[in-house]
């Protein structure tokens, strides 16, 4: 039985981490096709995305530019003064691994005063809402409803006696009673390791 139970915490938890997962996305800066250029509007696009950990940026440019993250003071001035990373070479993926803001510029003179300038939101990891461990959750219990109008009391109530004789079993060797008995313990048992370990 300690396999079992065991094997069903195994699974509890491989199905609790699986459902943890989220598939990281590429994101083409500019949106499917985009080049980095001086056509701008980057700010626009990645308005409209959701950026997670573990997503990347996807820069596709020509030699004549480069893609260079800096400070959010730079990225406002238009400078390079505090740049944080360079790339140059005309692809370049920028792996996004923390939450917050994240500025992109290019730095060749002009360039990023014409619209090559990116900021990226990367979005909080989100993970589900736990409880504080050792607390059980309760389900709130309805109280009973009075009794209407007109419906039996207890001293209206027939008096109803238990039978006095042995019972009988179902088959003759009763052995189908205690399966059915053993197999409500294992699947309670099992059910109350599964509980207690959440």
């Amino acid at each position: 039985m300690a396999m079992m139970v065991k094997a069903v915490l195994v699974a509890v938890v491989a199905v609790a981490a699986l459902a943890q997962l989220t598939v990281a996305v590429d994101h083409q800066v500019g949106g499917s096709g985009a080049t980095w250029a001086t056509s701008g509007g980057y700010d626009s696009w990645s308005g409209k995305q959701k950026f997670s950990p573990g997503d990347s940026l996807v820069f596709s440019y020509s030699p004549a530019h480069d893609v260079v993250e800096v400070s959010k003071a730079d990225y406002d001035a238009c400078t390079a003064s505090k740049v944080v990373a360079r790339y140059t070479g005309g692809k370049t993926t920028v792996k996004l691994t923390t939450a917050g803001k994240r500025y992109f510029i290019c730095s060749i003179t002009g360039h990023c005063d014409a619209g090559m300038k990116l900021q990226v939101n990367v979005a909080a990891a989100t993970a589900a809402p736990t409880k504080p461990r050792g607390q059980r959750s309760v389900a709130p219990v309805a109280a009973p409803a009075p009794a209407p109008e007109g419906s039996a009391t207890d001293e209206q109530l027939p008096t109803v006696s238990s039978p006095t004789g042995t019972p009988t079993p179902s088959s003759p060797s009763g052995s189908g009673a205690a399966s059915i008995g053993a197999s409500a313990a294992v699947a309670l048992a099992m059910g109350m390791a599964v509980a207690l370990a959440m």
